[in-house]
């Protein structure tokens, strides 16, 4: 199988989706790598150490995609980009269909069999590509609130620890993931005030266990969000349903409610966000706005910008998929991996993931009657 690495251009996105090692693999099981002048450059790869592991480089991204039988690549094609689809093309790649209409349309249109690797979800309901990535992007948030909190960017001037005598940042993070716990303890390493919020017992209940006294837990509910956004330093957005938008959490009255030079970083803006005053995506290169005194952060990549990071951590979770897809054919790779089929979200014309039908009001085909599994 002919298998195509586009270089990312969403902006300020530097992550590629394979490594040199990965590379290696794939060609050792008898596949065709090609891969886009320049991918790897943000993540410490050159053209050249590609080369060497046996890939074709390959000048522009119309040319790689008319060859590939398959394109793996990391975020959501750009619109300039889906005009290069061809017909039955398989791609693997973070998608976010239900913000996509318009991919999700191209999609359909040239009957692609679409991965979308945040939906892939084994038996015990873990998303292992969302793993690693909300893992880097639950530490970042709170480098990123901290950062934001300063005076030179708008904010309060609250340094996330305090000091002897002066208090402390309350952080409250919304969601108890991945993305949640780990912005949960890199906010407690730092020593700020850290309020832990989720529907779930079992997360909360593990998160008291093992996060330490300065992380109080809290069943969610509207009245709770209510009474302690008012008091928050930084609110982390971490709330997940794979393959469906979020439900809005925080109304416009909260932020409101929240002290002058606070601030909001949504982790879950990828899905459309928790937040009612968010009505704008940002970027790497322009990340934040003000909105009734609270600064916004809603970038939907924050692990693009630690790219030598996120590369390896990404490929050694995604290369599984990729490999088993090319040595058993489509098909049957969907057949003998049920976390993979999850991760099917369009094939053959048909729109096989529930969440996305509802959130755009179109059909829904459930896979195992496509293919008979």
């Amino acid at each position: 199988m002919i298998i195509g690495i586009p270089k990312e251009i969403k902006v300020q996105e530097d992550r590629v989706a394979i490594t040199p090692s990965g590379v290696k693999l794939l060609i050792k099981n008898n596949h065709k790598i090609i891969i886009e002048r320049s991918a790897g450059i943000g993540s410490g790869y050159s053209d050249e150490d590609y080369a060497k592991s046996g890939a074709v480089i390959i000048d522009n991204a119309a040319d790689l995609y008319n060859q590939a039988d398959m394109i793996f690549k990391v975020k959501e094609l750009c619109s300039s980009e889906l005009k290069f689809l061809k017909k039955h093309q398989i791609l693997i790649s973070f998608m976010h269909l239900v913000v996509e209409k318009a991919m999700t349309d191209a999609l359909l249109e040239k009957k692609v069999s679409a991965v979308a690797l945040e939906t892939i979800e084994d038996t015990n309901g873990v998303t292992p590509l969302l793993r690693p990535m909300g893992e880097i992007a639950g530490k970042k948030s709170i480098q990123i609130a901290a950062n934001l909190l300063e005076n030179h960017n708008g904010g309060s001037g609250i340094m996330m620890g305090g000091m002897p005598g002066v208090e402390a940042c309350k952080v409250l993070i919304i969601g108890a993931g991945n993305v949640g716990f780990f912005a949960a303890k890199t906010a407690a390493n730092m020593g700020a005030n850290v309020s832990l919020l989720d529907i779930n017992i079992e997360k909360l209940r593990y998160a008291h266990d093992v996060l330490g006294s300065n992380v109080k837990t809290y069943l969610s509910d509207e009245d709770i969000i209510r009474n302690l956004i008012k008091d928050a330093d930084a609110v982390i957005g971490a709330v997940l349903i794979p393959g469906h938008k979020p439900p809005c959490l925080i109304t416009e009255d909260m932020v409101k409610s929240m002290k002058k030079g606070s601030v909001i970083v949504d982790v879950s803006i990828d899905q459309g966000g928790i937040a009612e005053t968010e009505d704008r995506i940002t970027t790497l290169d322009n990340p934040f706005y003000d909105k009734f005194g609270v600064l916004h952060y809603c970038v939907p990549n924050i692990p693009g910008c630690v790219a030598r990071t996120a590369s390896p951590a990404f490929a050694n979770e995604s290369l599984k998929y990729v490999k088993e897809i090319a040595d058993f054919g489509f098909i049957e790779a969907v057949k003998r991996d049920k976390a993979l089929a999850k991760g099917v979200n369009t094939y053959k014309g048909k729109l096989t993931n529930k969440g996305v039908a509802l959130a755009f009001g179109m059909e829904y085909t459930e896979l195992p009657s496509i293919i008979g599994f």
